[in-house]
């Protein structure tokens, strides 16, 4: 008894299943498939290394951190074992919290006027060129320039010193990164409101502002992450200090960056536990201010809304 193949199934309008658009289609899912494989493979390459890193300062600085070591004074004599590092993890607030106020605001504003107003007229194209060359001048350069335009100045090194050099190495990134933000914003949405009456500079406000303050959130955050971690330019204006000091314009200051480069230089237990724990305490800030804008920039789009 021989076996009989069915025939083709017909469509609606009685013609026989084009065979090639079949197997082109499974071609594509299997070309789809491979490459989500390939993407997922990369992916984890990319996470690997950051994970493992992450996991040796959890095990590293997780024996030292206590709320001892958050609030005490720096050890004047960095062979001795046990905490803290209060004036670094103040310090660290007050100068980034400084230049965040200094660098988002202005660098929002340069994004709008660059893709709202100026477009590509001779200043919008000046702009764009110079926050790309502030983009790559590396952080000790921007510490020299603050070091000769204001500490000199003024005679003493300051939180607020650090705090500009900080800003300047973060207004770039806010502009560029608000900038391409701006321009994902359809043109639709802007004719829109032109149409029910609204002024460029309310449409700005209610409705481009609005839709792109995610994107604007995340540039921020990569900004204030970098600054957060740069040590050259807050040695060079700040100094370090043992004590905390919650006024930026008096006296200097220290940040957990900088007394993770001192204490991990130094070859003594205490320094180096030291330096572990102030690792985690700079990670553990920077994914809790993640955490907060995340969830206030979710709400403020979902009001708008």
């Amino acid at each position: 008894m021989t076996a009989t193949t069915s025939p083709p199934r017909r469509t609606r309008t009685g013609e026989p299943p084009d065979l090639s658009t079949q197997s082109l289609s499974l071609r594509r899912r299997l070309a789809n498939r491979g490459m989500m494989l390939v993407i997922t493979a990369c992916i984890v390459l990319a996470v690997l290394p950051l994970g493992l890193v992450v996991f040796e300062v959890v095990s590293r600085g997780g024996g030292v951190m206590s709320w001892e070591f958050l609030t005490a004074d720096i050890p004047r004599n960095y062979r001795r074992v046990g905490p803290g590092m209060g004036a670094a993890v103040v310090g660290t607030l007050v100068i980034t919290g400084m230049a965040a106020l200094l660098a988002i605001p202005l660098g929002v504003l340069g994004a709008i006027y660059l893709n709202e107003y100026g477009r590509t007229t001779t200043l919008a194209r000046f702009i764009r060129t110079m926050a790309d060359v502030m983009t790559g001048v590396p952080s000790i350069v921007m510490g020299l320039f603050i070091y000769v335009t204001w500490v000199l100045a003024i005679g003493e090194k300051n939180g607020f010193g650090g705090s500009l050099a900080l800003a300047c190495l973060m207004l770039p990134i806010v502009i560029r990164s608000s900038e391409e933000m701006l321009r994902l914003v359809p043109d639709e949405l802007r004719q829109a409101s032109a149409a029910l009456g609204a002024r460029k500079w309310r449409t700005i406000v209610t409705v481009v502002l609005p839709s792109a303050i995610s994107g604007i959130t995340s540039g921020s955050l990569l900004a204030i992450a970098r600054a957060a971690g740069e040590t050259a330019p807050i040695i060079v204006t700040v100094g370090i200090i043992f004590s905390a000091n919650p006024d930026p314009f008096s006296g200097g200051n220290t940040t957990l960056a900088a007394q993770i480069y001192r204490n991990a230089t130094l070859t003594f237990e205490g320094a180096q536990e030291r330096a572990w724990g102030a690792a985690l305490t700079l990670i553990a800030i920077v994914l809790l201010f993640t955490i907060v804008a995340r969830f206030i920039a979710a709400r403020f789009a979902l009001k708008e809304r």
